[in-house]
């Protein structure tokens, strides 16, 4: 019985690209168009809080000993280190997310996407691209929130990302994200199946 039921519950969606590429744009998006059927794992992260932050709800704050434990034990899904702190997705926030019936989305660099491929979570995987670098460098530009230093790293990463991305068989579809409206229709198209899973079990 424990097997239909888990079954039915709705996939994960990975969802990789480097930063430029529009995937916060396409996700408020499709949140906004589809309430209460996609939720986002509570992250782990060994930094400190920010102002406004709340432990549980913007991450799971936690101390350096406590996540390696944790790794160690394989209870985490995905995990990086970032500017000497560590992040990472645990199995057990990902499975609260289905246990409210919602379709857990996993924001995830390229590494995370690897690792996740060794886990036996199933999630459809999905990469997001942008048409060319110039078009990507242009877009972090306009931002102007980079400087010189950071904006290099980003697109060193998201040639890495490009890539990886163009390997056969990493992801089940890669958007370029050359026009909003086409990239926004092909995210919903693939997703579409798991939408009216949640739909269907509130009805």
């Amino acid at each position: 019985m424990k097997e239909m039921i888990t079954m039915s519950r709705p996939r994960p969606v990975v969802l990789s690209g480097p930063s430029g590429a529009g995937k916060s744009t396409l996700l408020k998006r499709l949140m906004k168009e589809h309430e209460g059927v996609f939720g986002f794992s509570v992250s782990h992260t060994t930094r400190n809080p920010r102002p406004g932050e709340e432990d549980g709800k913007d991450y799971h704050f936690t101390t350096r000993e406590a996540m390696q434990e944790g790794i160690d034990n394989g209870e985490f899904i995905e995990n990086a280190e970032f500017s000497g702190n560590m992040y990472g997705t645990s199995k057990s926030a990902v499975e609260d997310v289905q246990a409210q019936n919602l379709i857990c989305i996993l924001d995830v660099d390229i590494q995370g996407v690897r690792r996740i491929k060794e886990t036996d979570l199933n999630p459809i995987y999905i990469s997001i691209q942008p048409p060319s670098m110039e078009i990507l460098e242009k877009r972090l530009r306009d931002r102007q929130t980079e400087t010189e230093e950071s904006l290099q790293k980003r697109l060193d990463a998201a040639r890495i990302d490009m890539e990886l991305s163009k390997e056969p068989g990493v992801f089940d579809i890669v958007i370029i994200n050359d026009d909003l409206e086409r990239a926004y229709d092909e995210l919903k198209a693939i997703l579409n199946e798991e939408i009216q899973k949640v739909q269907e079990a509130k009805s």
